[in-house]
């Protein structure tokens, strides 16, 4: 009785795992928040760092593309949408650019704002940048079919 309710339980729920939401939520709400707030787009703050404009443009709008990327690339794992064809397929390689894009914009924090001297001194002064890294690194490499194979696994 109990195991057929949890299977009709899991049933209803989206083919969607926790442990993706918990992850996806704040990173998408960090890049989101950091790219908005360079926004309306101003030059000379990029500047400031020595950044051409061309790639502080990339920056601030590739961090809110991240962001907005990662939540939609998710969405697309639902069980409501996720069998009209190439959605899954869409949502995937959106999460993994996402991911990419992500670790491209949290490499270039890390040497350009904390010039590091040693890969010793990023792990340990610069927490914030590294984690940020290793979760787009994470969506980079699994997208999305890591979703649909946990929920297999855990039936």
């Amino acid at each position: 009785m109990k195991e057929q309710t949890l299977k009709i339980y899991w049933k209803l729920l989206p083919d969607f795992s926790w442990s993706h939401l918990l992850l996806r939520i704040p990173l998408a709400v960090v890049f989101l928040e950091q790219g908005l707030s360079k926004l309306p787009f101003d030059p000379s703050v990029g500047a400031a760092f020595a950044i051409p404009k061309l790639v502080w443009w990339v920056v601030t709008y590739g961090e809110i593309a991240a962001g907005a990327g990662l939540l939609i690339g998710g969405l697309a794992s639902l069980n409501l949408i996720r069998n009209i064809p190439y959605v899954a397929e869409l949502g995937d390689l959106i999460t993994r650019f996402s991911g990419i894009t992500m670790c491209s914009i949290s490499t270039g924090v890390i040497w350009i704002v904390s010039k590091p001297e040693s890969l010793t001194q990023v792990i340990l002064y610069d927490n914030l940048h590294v984690f940020l890294w290793v979760g787009g690194l994470y969506f980079a490499l699994r997208g999305n079919w890591a979703v649909a194979t946990d929920k297999k696994k855990s039936l």
